[in-house]
This record gives structure tokens, C-alpha cells and sequence, in this order.
């Protein structure tokens, strides 16, 4: 069947050969506890977190290069994967943690068929999705965990490949933004949505924009987190602006305007964030 799963709608058959997103089938690279998440979702014992291969964007600077190029990764069958869903809830996994599932969901939904844990299941997501694929996994999902990456189609361009990027990320944001927010006695996010946004150099202006949209979509209560983490890796020869960290002043510019904005529940980071002792190291 030619797949129109994600907003590329490129139309491989995934059965016979890879799609945009690098893959036919599930590839995963990592499955451990990851302490590094958002305090609400690592929360005590760390995210029950597994790492897909491949993904349908193209980022020039991603941290997790090799991964979303499915360089890395060992395929494994639904029930596999729910056997690993099993492992790290046995482990003490706060959540079951699906790092960029989107251009996978239906057959991550089919493990999920096999086993849902009792733990929350978090769709940890680069936010180019579709509301239909979505709407399919969503009977799985308690806690939606998307990125709002760019503003601007020129900057998702040059840097995603993808010029409809935030017409894709804002309609499904939107989707996920109806799911209830619940929070545990002791600050873990049961269910609902948290939004990322990574804060980058010379980006500062579409940030603000950004922010504007999250403010317009989202629940009064609902936690977003402003990330400062950016570390040059990824294929950034030809990108020279990228080729540094965000300075103090950049960071600030943002989080004094989500501040204005009325943001209540909002995580910030350190500078001391943009290392890479942060960055998982692969298993396969």
C-alpha cells in the first residue's frame, strides 16, 4: 500500500521498500530508563524510554543523527516491541516514553494492542503528523509530548527539508491539546499534553511567533517546555549560523516573552543543558 501516513505522503510501498522516513518497518535503537526528560516525565525513576529509527523529517541538526537516518536501529516485530514495553514497566519506568513514532504509529499501536502497560504511554513527537494518524493511536496515548519547532516555512526549509511544517505541527497540536490534563499528588503528568520548543541561534524572532500559537492552542494549564539544549551536531557544514550554541541573551529574549505571555507552568533549562553527556548512546 503506498503510505500516506504522515504529512510527506510520499507514497512508498513500506512493505517492499523504505519510505521518506528511512524505514519500512519498526527499528529501535535504545529502550532504557532516561532520567533527562521534563521533571514531570522522567519524574522519580526516569521515562521507559525507546528510541525508533528513522523519521519524517529531515533536521540538518539533529542530535540523534544516525538514528532518524535509521543508520542505527534493530528491527523487531509488534510483539517484540511489547515485550520491551513490558521490560521497562518491570524496570520501574515512570511511562512508557516512544521517542518519534509517528512515522511508525500504526504498527506501535499494534504492540500496544499486545500489551498496554499500566503505566502512562507518552507520544513523544517531532510534531509533523497527521490528525487522522493520530486519531488512530490516540486510544493508546495519555500524554501527548510534541515538539512546535518552527514558525516560519522559509527557517522549516532550510532546516527540516519541509516548508508546510508548521501548517502539519499546528493542526495536530491542536488535536492533541483536547486530551484533559491530569497531574499526579507528586507532579507527574498523567495525562494530557506538554509542548517543546527548542529555543535556536539566530532563531530568537520565530521563537516569539511561536510561543503566540502555543499561547492561542493551548489549555490555560498546560505545561510547556523551553528548551535550551541546542548543541551543534547533526549535517551542519553549510549552515554556518547553526555552528555555535545559543547565547545568554538569545534564551533570554524567549523566556522573558513567554513570561509576558502568562506562561504559569513553564520549564526553562541551564546553559549547562547543551552538552552532549545528554545525548543517549546507541545500543543497536
Amino acid at each position: 500500500m503506498d503510505c500516506t501516513l504522515c504529512p510527506v505522503k510520499c507514497g512508498a510501498d513500506r512493505e517492499k521498500t523504505v519510505g521518506r522516513c528511512g524505514v519500512k518497518g519498526l527499528t529501535v535503537a535504545k529502550y532504557y530508563l532516561h532520567p533527562f526528560e521534563e521533571p514531570c516525565i522522567s519524574h522519580r525513576n526516569g521515562s521507559g524510554t525507546v528510541f525508533f529509527g528513522g523519521c519524517n523529517l529531515r533536521c540538518v541538526f539533529c542530535q540523534n543523527y544516525e538514528v532518524s537516518r535509521a543508520e542505527r536501529g534493530k528491527a523487531v516485530t509488534p510483539k517484540e516491541l511489547s515485550d520491551i514495553f513490558r521490560r521497562l514497566e518491570d524496570m520501574g519506568a515512570e511511562n512508557l516514553d516512544l521517542v518519534t513514532p509517528d512515522h511508525v504509529s500504526p504498527l506501535v499501536a499494534e504492540a500496544l494492542s499486545l500489551y498496554k502497560p499500566e503505566i502512562p504511554v507518552v507520544y513523544n513527537s517531532g510534531g509533523y503528523c497527521l490528525v487522522s494518524a493520530l486519531e488512530e493511536i490516540a486510544p493508546f496515548v495519555d500524554v501527548w509530548l510534541p515538539d512546535l519547532k518552527f514558525y516560519s516555512p522559509e527557517l522549516s526549509l532550510r532546516y527540516t527539508g519541509r516548508q508546510d511544517y508548521f501548517e502539519a505541527a499546528r493542526e495536530a497540536i491542536a488535536y492533541m491539546a483536547q486530551k484533559p490534563i491530569v497531574w499526579s499528588e507528586d507532579g507527574k503528568l498523567l495525562s494530557g499534553i506538554l509542548v517543546r520548543h527548542l529555543v535556536m541561534p539566530m532563531c530568537t524572532s520565530d521563537s516569539l511567533h511561536v510561543l503566540d500559537v502555543l499561547k492561542e492552542i493551548l489549555p490555560a494549564d498546560a505545561p510547556v517546555s523551553l528548551m535550551r539544549q541546542y548543541t551543534p551536531m547533526g549535517k551542519i557544514e553549510n549552515f554556518p549560523e547553526l555552528n555555535r550554541r545559543l547565547t545568554a541573551r538569545e534564551y533570554r529574549r524567549v523566556l522573558d516573552y513567554a513570561l509576558s505571555l502568562g506562561f504559569g507552568n513553564l520549564y526553562t533549562q541551564e546553559k549547562e543543558s547543551a552538552e552532549t553527556a545528554f545525548i543517549p548512546r546507541w545500543d543497536f
